[in-house]
């Protein structure tokens, strides 16, 4: 039988456990309440980027056959003005392309299908490359500045300009916005700088399913 003067020792740790749980409670509430406005912030579209969902939905029934894995933009995305540099060191940004449809491609030579891919994509620049597009393709080496160049000289890709962002930073600026998973990672970018589509993993980008895919981009 419960003495009554352990009652009043049981109401107080009662008391106690109520508090706390709804400390703890009101601690959940704000995180996620904080994570909850995070998430919609990160995930908030820029309204400026619209007119490219309309270019993405006409990108849909082409994202098919060599291409099929490639993600038309569902939501309207400025791409980060990616920073890094050309062959010389001198600085360049992805707001250089403005006014310019590009394919934003990160590749390193540790990464094999980012190698098997590189002729595909110097084929397209062959093909498709204008003033009103280019293949931008950013090299993400951490050592050694002089191995991916001389990668590009010995496979004999000629007909793309050298990128590199031996930081990586590129690749954590897209992973923030959700698009760099892994690699290699490869993003359809309109004029204005807007996303048109994305994918991760690896292309033929010179088959006829791309070729018709850019196509189609430029004619926006």
């Amino acid at each position: 039988m419960t003495s009554q003067s352990q009652q009043p020792r049981r109401h107080a740790w009662r008391r106690l456990a109520l508090v706390v749980a709804g400390g703890i409670a009101g601690v959940a509430v704000g995180l996620g309440a904080v994570y909850g406005i995070a998430g919609l912030t990160r995930n908030a579209g820029d309204d400026a980027c619209r007119p490219a969902l309309a270019v993405a939905q006409r990108l849909k029934p082409l994202a098919k056959g060599e291409v099929a894995a490639v993600k038309p933009a569902e939501r309207p995305l400025r791409v980060p003005a990616l920073a890094f540099q050309d062959a010389d060191g001198s600085s360049k940004s992805l707001t250089d392309w403005r006014g310019r449809v590009t394919l934003v491609n990160l590749w390193a030579t540790w990464c094999v299908p980012c190698r098997k891919e590189m002729p595909a994509l110097d084929e397209l620049q062959a093909k498709l490359g204008s003033e009103r597009f280019e293949v931008v393709a950013v090299n993400i080496d951490t050592h050694n500045p002089d191995k991916p160049k001389n990668w590009l000289r010995d496979a004999g890709i000629a007909r793309l300009t050298y990128f590199a962002d031996p930081s990586a930073q590129v690749f954590r600026d897209l992973k923030a916005v959700g698009r760099a998973i892994g690699m290699p990672t490869t993003l359809l970018v309109d004029a204005s700088g807007c996303e048109l589509a994305s994918l991760a993993g690896p292309a033929e980008w010179a088959s006829e399913d791309a070729l018709a895919l850019v196509r189609a981009a430029l004619a926006q």
